[in-house]
């Protein structure tokens, strides 16, 4: 999801209805990881999941009720998008001899994720789309619309930057994909879910601490859709410093969660209650206001003093790389931004 700005000088500020809607694909294919399919393809609109397709199954299937409506206007659809993504599933899968001679690797875990997508938005009718490939978490090439050539941003990438300039014919294809084909199924799927995709549910709003010492954290869990703000504020400005921003995850009911952190060690006693933590809703005119009082923070420390046997806690925390209910992992560029919305060009197969 795009970056959003953060400028606001009081607590109640009317926002436009979301407007800006994105259609991504993420395929994934992985070697060397157990019991997990070799290839993984979901597809989501406005960061909600529509589709999904694995090596295992070798089945596109949809994920929400209203994708069944796309069947009625195309009934070819679900076929399609079948064999786009097994072509796809069989052009990843070769790729990895060639990535790990140009890597100098031999065996381990791998990845290789496409990322393709576009962005419409339906006031200003501004679009926006890109294909990027990256390689065990790092870029490894992009689709420049502007030129309709390809960006290596390491050495292991030239070549493939060579061959695919060469082929101006697709590259031509890929813009017009992008550009206009993307787009129009965009629209299409928006009007198909408009009952799910253009609802508002408004949070449960938490103030969270772990010590006395450690920040105070405001916590929003059950939102969607997930075009939100949340900030803290003192005296009727927004706070920057001292102040840790978390990323918007999703919960399994289709909503979303945030967390903002204050770290209050830098606050007076006294000057606790001119803190806020505000959450802004797009489409919804009123903000969730929640001040900073001891008296409401949820925590779950005790003193030392009170404790009866002392407990030791062995925490072992799995990094897991491909979880099969959602079945892509999104990684973020080397600059630490956050990546666009993404729309798979089913019929291209590149190969390295």
């Amino acid at each position: 999801m795009p970056p959003f700005g953060f400028l606001f000088n009081f607590l109640f500020v009317p926002l436009n209805p979301t407007v800006l809607h994105s259609l991504k694909y993420f395929d994934t294919a992985s070697s060397g990881v157990p019991n997990f399919p070799e290839f993984v393809v979901v597809g989501l609109v406005d960061d909600v999941q529509i589709v999904h397709y694995d090596s295992n199954t070798q089945r596109m299937v949809p994920k929400q009720d209203w994708m069944e409506k796309v069947t009625a206007d195309d009934a070819g659809y679900w076929d399609g998008e079948t064999h786009a993504s097994l072509v796809n599933q069989h052009g990843l899968k070769v790729s990895f001899d060639s990535l790990k001679k140009r890597f100098n690797q031999t065996g381990g875990v791998h990845i290789v994720q496409k990322m393709y997508g576009c962005e419409w938005d339906d006031e200003t009718g501004v679009t926006y789309g890109f294909y990027q490939i990256g390689y065990d978490g790092e870029d490894f090439i992009a689709f420049d619309l502007r030129t309709k050539t390809w960006i290596a941003p390491t050495p292991q990438a030239l070549s493939t930057k060579h061959k695919w300039d060469r082929d101006a014919c697709q590259n031509e294809r890929l813009k017009n994909y992008l550009t206009w084909e993307c787009i129009d199924w965009l629209k299409k799927y928006v009007d198909y879910g408009r009952s799910t995709l253009l609802r508002t549910e408004l949070p449960s709003v938490s103030l969270l601490q772990k010590t006395p010492s450690s920040p105070v954290t405001c916590h929003a869990s059950g939102f969607y859709p997930n075009k939100i703000m949340l900030f803290w504020m003192s005296d009727g400005e927004e706070v920057h410093e001292d102040v840790d921003h978390g990323e918007i995850l999703h919960n399994h009911d289709g909503t979303f969660q945030k967390s903002v952190d204050l770290h209050v060690s830098s606050v007076k006693p006294e000057d606790w209650g001119n803190y806020s933590c505000v959450f802004q809703l797009s489409g919804v005119m009123e903000d969730i206001v929640t001040k900073l009082d001891p008296k409401v923070i949820k925590t779950n420390w005790v003193k030392p003093s009170d404790l009866i046997i002392p407990i030791v806690a062995a925490v072992a925390v799995i990094a897991v790389l491909l979880t099969a209910g959602i079945g892509f992992t999104v990684y973020k560029k080397k600059q630490g931004e956050e990546l666009k919305s993404i729309y798979p060009c089913h019929f291209l197969a590149f190969t390295f």
